[in-house]
């Protein structure tokens, strides 16, 4: 509530909507205002391909959380949503993390309010928890250790066989994890809200159309739409996967901003966005991702505003899960 409270005043006040002249280029003043203040721009996959380009650092989510363990920065600009600029600050409790837009936030960590979380636990006494890190601050803190798409599995075998576990918030990894596994993690009833929108009809179609295409997806897809998939992982590895592969067209069933980097890696291959159920749409966006700009990096690192803030309390428990992962990922 303090974060929403601290964004509308920031609106009030202009950071947020100030008009910039035009004349302005934008990332020339980006990066002279990174100079002088000792900052890193971190950038996830699913920004605008303008932001990850003149970011220090483009990856999913594992790859940002350990650049941000590793960085000498002074200041933390993170180019994504919410959750990942607290994971930073959680990593960096000394560093100013910033994030050009507060709003940015997402459809999956907000699935597991904590009070409600806090009660579902409850009932699983002897379990351990592995969150997802699409998740906030809060949660994790009720976890034994965090996890991302890229080393869920990694995560969940690094448990003894009989050790009973809960996977929150992202049903749909969850099942995934469980189902190559072998695994029986009692799951949260939560969902990233782009990638639970593909037409499995409109993917069968896209496939038939293009028979020399390879269908790849990320695993917080449902179940019927990874059944399809030739290849399934986290966003670092689905572009590992296309830039080794002999295939030269691609059907990609996650956010669409990925496809930046794997035109840039690849530009003599021809890669398609999955279609979702929206009829006005061909692809699946991230609304939250989307709020990012240009504009409002400039304007974010200008001010040094919007600042995430974490009591220490909430640093110190969230801490412990995050660098176990970090630790066993290493």
């Amino acid at each position: 509530m303090e974060q929403l409270v601290m964004n509308q005043m920031l609106e009030e006040k202009g950071f947020i909507d100030e008009t910039i002249d035009p004349k302005l280029k934008l990332t020339d003043e980006i990066n002279r205002l990174k100079k002088e203040k000792n900052a890193v721009i971190l950038s996830h996959f699913y920004v605008d391909g303008e932001l990850q380009d003149i970011a220090d650092y483009v990856g999913d989510s594992l790859g940002l959380a350990q650049a941000a363990a590793n960085t000498d920065a002074e200041m933390i600009v993170f180019v994504g949503v919410h959750f990942m600029a607290e994971t930073a600050k959680i990593i960096n409790p000394t560093k100013k993390v910033i994030l050009p837009d507060l709003k940015a936030s997402c459809s999956l960590a907000e699935s597991a309010p904590a009070d409600k979380f806090a009660e579902f636990k409850a009932k699983y006494p002897d379990h351990k928890v592995i969150t997802y890190v699409n998740a906030t601050a809060a949660l994790k803190t009720m976890s034994d250790i965090v996890c991302t798409s890229a080393n869920a599995r990694q995560i969940v075998e690094s448990f003894p066989k009989d050790q009973k576990l809960i996977f929150a918030p992202d049903k749909n990894l969850g099942n995934y994890i469980n189902s190559i596994t072998g695994r029986e993690m009692v799951l949260w009833d939560g969902a990233c809200m782009v990638h639970e929108q593909y037409s499995v009809e409109k993917i069968i179609k896209l496939m038939e159309e293009h028979p020399d295409a390879e269908f790849i997806a990320h695993p917080e897809c449902e179940k019927p739409v990874l059944l399809l998939a030739k290849h399934i992982g986290s966003t670092t590895s689905l572009l590992k996967f296309v830039q080794k592969s002999e295939k030269k067209k691609f059907i990609v069933a996650t956010e669409s901003g990925i496809l930046h980097q794997m035109t840039k890696a690849c530009p003599d291959k021809i890669f398609i966005p999955a279609p979702g159920n929206d009829s006005t749409c061909a692809c699946n966006d991230c609304s939250y991702m989307k709020l990012n700009s240009l504009q409002k990096l400039y304007i974010c690192l200008k001010y040094e505003q919007p600042e995430i803030t974490l009591s220490a309390d909430v640093i110190e428990k969230a801490r412990i899960p995050i660098q176990r992962m970090l630790e066993i990922s290493k």
